[in-house]
């Protein structure tokens, strides 16, 4: 009561300053926060090294991209003011716009953005593609970056201005020196936010604030492209392991918005008026197991399959996500709806029967090894998936081991190819956006163990089908390339896909200028 008291009267003397005085000349106006909850804890901040979501987020609040993707997944310029073809598509100029400038106050320079390239092409799935068919890639000037190709290749502007993970953000030079398997440490940015680090506490708070040099495009904004304009001066992310208090946190308005609540939440959430809850992604997402195929027993591609076999996506859906109108069953390993759709190969996904499971994985000669699944506790879509995961490969006849931790630990532990006794795994789940499966482009699709994403799956046959449609010029030899990948990846069971679903966004009436798009940007937001 005695704080109350004296915080009241406070307030009233700050009040009465105005009234007493008049109007203080060159009084600063009050800054304007926008307070998030995030999807998951900030722990790994390179989104070069992980391709995890909330490092591809916090990639866009503080780096800018060449190209970027608009709500007609077309890309547009964005740090490049013009570009110009050869006759015979295999000379690509680009010329950087005005303006541009790091952190630090460093102009952004052609050379920063080759090594910027040059480093996301290592552990990009497109990018990868894109290198693979280029001679060169040079820094002619200050401003003008020269890429020359050995093959004619159709996806480049689309590979250099992806929506999501890898994203190919533009770093500094030095920064972009680093190892790509090693994570950066030098956090100089190029986009329209600053990252505190000297604010950030794991396992809890991330603060950004605005940069004031940073230059906008004119173009009205459209999902990733378009005029990126800092509406607040800060932004704070406040990291909520509990999903019940994050929903009490916003409905007393202590918080802005919230990322994604769980979807059994959202009645609860629509009952406040002063709460709006939406789903703002077109595609959706789409739910994945992975398999570790350098572990035993998942190096045994009969016995991956015996497991696919085991989950029924209708079970994953029911268990994680609830109300149907967020969810639907997809045996395309493509989000269903798109242009790739199909059922190639997709029987072993559709089988979702123990029994099938069971009889397969006796024919495999499993030998009893345990299989440790990750279940990420604060992350509510990926612990059910992980508890569905866990019975049903029980009741094939696996010996099962679930370990509880958290999506940042997750995600730092299953970057180690090392055995299990030493920390390695066998099995994570997660999704992807649908935007970012949506041809063999993703890095999910990999069948490069040395470059691909984790769990490392191998297959000469899916890296023809991928550099095929890397190169394909037609719609129908598109359509073929991706057909011939997804026989693969079911073939040789690379991953488990348990279903495409929409998650929500919650946010207070106080927040203005959310947009359509699969990836939640927090430029061109205001509070009121």
């Amino acid at each position: 009561m005695l704080g109350y008291i004296m915080r009241r009267s406070l307030l009233a003397a700050a009040l009465a300053v105005p009234l007493a005085f008049g109007a203080l000349p060159g009084l600063a106006k009050a800054e304007t926060v926008l307070r998030v909850i995030p999807h998951a804890d900030l722990k790994n901040l390179d989104p070069i090294w992980t391709t995890a979501y909330i490092t591809r987020n916090h990639g866009y609040m503080i780096y800018d991209t060449l190209f970027a993707m608009n709500e007609d997944f077309k890309p547009q310029p964005q740090m490049v003011d013009t570009w110009s073809t050869s006759e015979d598509g295999l000379t690509w100029t680009f010329v950087l716009r005005d303006g541009l400038m790091f952190h630090d106050g460093a102009p952004v320079t052609a050379t920063d953005v080759v090594a910027s390239l040059e480093r996301w092409g290592k552990r990009d799935g497109m990018g990868q593609q894109l290198f693979a068919n280029m001679a060169s890639l040079e820094a002619q000037d200050d401003k003008t970056v020269v890429m020359t190709l050995a093959n004619e290749y159709g996806l480049v502007l689309e590979s250099i201005g992806k929506i999501s993970s890898n994203v190919p953000f533009i770093m500094p030079a030095r920064v972009a020196a680093t190892d790509p398997f090693e994570q950066i440490t030098d956090f100089t940015g190029s986009g329209p936010f600053v990252f505190q680090a000297d604010e950030w506490v794991p396992g809890s708070t991330v603060v950004y604030t605005k940069f004031d040099d940073y230059v906008p495009r004119d173009e009205p904004v459209s999902a990733a492209a378009g005029g990126k304009i800092a509406k607040v001066d800060k932004v704070v992310w406040t990291y909520f392991p509990d999903q019940t208090t994050a929903m009490n946190a916003l409905m007393a308005g202590e918080v802005d918005f919230f990322e994604q609540p769980a979807n059994d939440l959202a009645p609860l959430l629509e009952t406040n008026p002063d709460v709006t809850v939406e789903v703002n992604d077109p595609l959706g997402n789409i739910g994945f197991a992975r398999f570790n195929h350098l572990l035993p027993p998942f190096d045994n591609a009969d016995v991956r399959r015996a497991a696919i076999k085991a989950m029924k996506q209708e079970d994953y859906m029911a268990a994680a996500i609830g109300d149907p109108k967020f969810w639907r069953t997809c045996y395309s390993v493509f989000p269903c709806g798109t242009p790739l759709d199909n059922d190639t190969g997709s029987d072993v996904m559709a089988t979702g029967d123990v029994e099938a499971a069971k009889a397969a994985l006796e024919a495999a000669g499993y030998d009893g090894t345990p299989v440790v699944i990750m279940q990420p506790t604060d992350i509510p879509v990926l612990s059910a998936f992980s508890l569905v995961t866990a019975e049903k490969l029980r009741n094939a006849g696996f010996d099962v081991d679930l370990q509880a931790m958290d999506w940042s630990t997750l995600t730092s532990r299953r970057a180690l190819r090392d055995p299990v006794s030493d920390g390695g795994w066998n099995i994570f789940h997660t999704w992807w956006i649908g935007a970012d499966v949506i041809d063999p482009m993703a890095i999910a699709f990999s069948g490069n163990p040395d470059a691909g994403w984790f769990g490392w799956a191998e297959d000469a046959a899916l890296e023809e089908a991928r550099a095929a449609y890397a190169v394909a010029s037609t719609a129908e030899e598109k359509m073929a390339a991706a057909t011939m990948a997804q026989d693969r990846l079911w073939s040789i069971g690379a991953s488990a896909q348990l279903g495409q679903f929409f998650t929500p966004v919650a946010y207070r009436n106080n927040v203005q200028g959310l947009i359509k798009s699969p990836v939640q940007f927090f430029w061109n937001i205001s509070v009121e």
